[in-house]
């Protein structure tokens, strides 16, 4: 039921929010992303009629048929999976934000095919920080080369990093994972000139929000505490 779903989303907001107060925070500062994944438009729709206007998919044909199906213009559209740099064309014309970015050759293919429709996308570099070889992200010793070569782009913006940390209910794990994500991001400041602009770390899920907001996330992505489990 509609209800059901504001119920949970207001839920996640409080936590969202209390998280923020605990660590002397302004809420403000922390994007939620609503991650739908196989969720029916339906509940997409009651969202933004709610007042909640940024959506995630971590699949790139489930974002574009997302895309293609609401066309309220108030949507933002994130891309939080593993990218496919052939992929990248089939998105641009309306995804905002692209936060798993981890090679130049998909920083390239992003500012080819925006340039092309003369449109600015941001994008975040994806760090491998929980050290899992399935997970993907750049190594750590990478990410300056990405953003000094990103700096030159013109449609193409760079916000911030991400990160996937283990899954895992043992927060003690996660909590270094998300650590190394803020040292990393404020270790490269420096090299925030041009259309590189460090400021947002998109970290933390729903088991885990609460310590990624402590140590300093700017984004959470979260799906089942809004939606309910996937359906496959």
């Amino acid at each position: 039921m509609s209800s059901d779903i504001i119920s949970r989303y207001n839920q996640v907001q409080e936590r969202i929010d209390k998280a923020c107060k605990d660590a002397g925070r302004d809420p403000g500062e922390v994007m939620l992303v609503a991650v739908s994944k196989t969720k029916p438009d339906e509940d997409v729709l009651k969202l933004i009629e709610h007042g909640h206007f940024h959506f995630g998919e971590n699949r790139a044909k489930a974002l574009q048929d997302r895309m293609e199906s609401i066309k309220n213009p108030a949507a933002v559209w994130h891309f939080i999976g593993n990218l496919q740099t052939n992929k990248i064309k089939y998105m641009v014309e309306r995804v905002n934000w692209i936060q798993s970015i981890h090679k130049m050759k998909a920083l390239k293919e992003v500012e080819k095919r925006a340039s092309e429709i003369n449109r600015v996308i941001n994008v975040l570099i994806q760090v491998n920080i929980s050290d899992e070889d399935q997970k993907s992200g750049c190594d750590p010793e990478k990410l300056e080369g990405i953003l000094k070569y990103a700096q030159d782009l013109k449609y193409t913006k760079v916000r911030g990093l991400m990160g996937m940390a283990t899954f895992t209910d043992d927060l003690d794990v996660v909590r270094p994972e998300f650590k190394l994500l803020k040292k990393l991001r404020d270790e490269h400041k420096h090299l925030s000139e041009g259309s590189v602009d460090l400021k947002h770390l998109s970290m933390g899920m729903t088991n885990d929000l609460e310590v990624a907001i402590q140590e300093g996330s700017t984004m959470v992505r979260v799906g089942t505490a809004i939606f309910g489990e996937r359906n496959y």
